[in-house]
């Protein structure tokens, strides 16, 4: 299993990255729509629970898919949290919280639905606690990234220091066994990759950041880059450059389960 960043570092990226996630999260956007789309047409949840709900995007969709069903919005970054109530005043009820230990009753959601937020854990342990408060044949809809996210920022500092720019992210073979092991059932798994295109370097580098996805790892740099550094990291990145610009993969692991 990959080595997790700090929980303190996790925080304190996304409450820095609370005002300016919703500007740069077009990708992040497309692969809830993904996920979404996937959930069974004939399913009617009554609680649906969104861990690591940011600002709320993935609840207007689920909203949309199930308008009668009442909803918990759970996230580590009070910041965030905020800025999901704003939203949607009056919508959902916000719950301060940690995805490995959730501040909840066993069986007690019929929809466990988690966009791009288990990354940042361990997945052994979130895994555990979505079986523990899915009531019997409730279902897990579930979308992290793997290892293929971020090549090409890893490819452009790859000669120019030995520190880690990226997360290590699971394979979905890894993500399925973990599932598997929690103790779910009719255990699905799917990639769906997507690219976003940035116009320079330095606007690909503030947009992993706006995110709240940047340096929060072990063997993160915790110095500035010199400047010539920097400049060869850029030329790497330019040896990639498409039609539409700079690309920054991204591999979208899409897991749905039930309990």
């Amino acid at each position: 299993m990959p080595e997790q960043p700090a929980k303190s570092r996790v925080r304190a990226a996304f409450e820095r990255a609370a005002e300016s996630y919703d500007s740069a999260a077009a990708v992040q956007r497309r692969i809830c729509q993904q996920l979404c789309a996937q959930l069974p047409e004939a399913f009617s949840p009554r609680q649906v629970l969104d861990a690591g709900c940011g600002t709320g995007y993935a609840l207007n969709l689920l909203r949309q898919r199930f308008p009668l069903a009442q909803y918990l919005a759970l996230d580590f970054s009070p910041a965030m949290l905020q800025r999901c109530l704003d939203s949607q005043p009056g919508k959902t009820l916000a719950l301060a919280g940690d995805i490995e230990q959730l501040p909840l009753a066993d069986a007690s959601v019929d929809l466990y639905w988690s966009s791009l937020a288990v990354q940042w854990c361990d997945l052994g342990r979130a895994l555990a606690e979505a079986r523990r408060v899915l009531k019997p044949g409730g279902a897990l809809a579930l979308a992290t990234l793997g290892p293929a996210t971020f090549a090409e920022l890893r490819a452009a500092f790859a000669d120019v220091d030995r520190h880690a720019h990226t997360l290590s992210f699971l394979e979905a073979r890894e993500v399925a066994r973990l599932a598997d092991r929690s103790g779910f059932t009719t255990v699905d798994v799917g990639i769906h990759r997507e690219t976003a295109h940035y116009p320079d370097f330095p606007a690909l580098l503030r947009a992993v950041k706006a995110v709240g996805a940047n340096q929060i790892g072990a063997g993160r740099r915790t110095g500035l880059l010199g400047r010539s550094a920097f400049a060869r990291a850029a030329a790497a990145a330019e040896s990639g450059r498409q039609p539409e610009g700079l690309p920054l993969g991204y591999e979208a692991i899409l897991l749905l389960a039930r309990a």
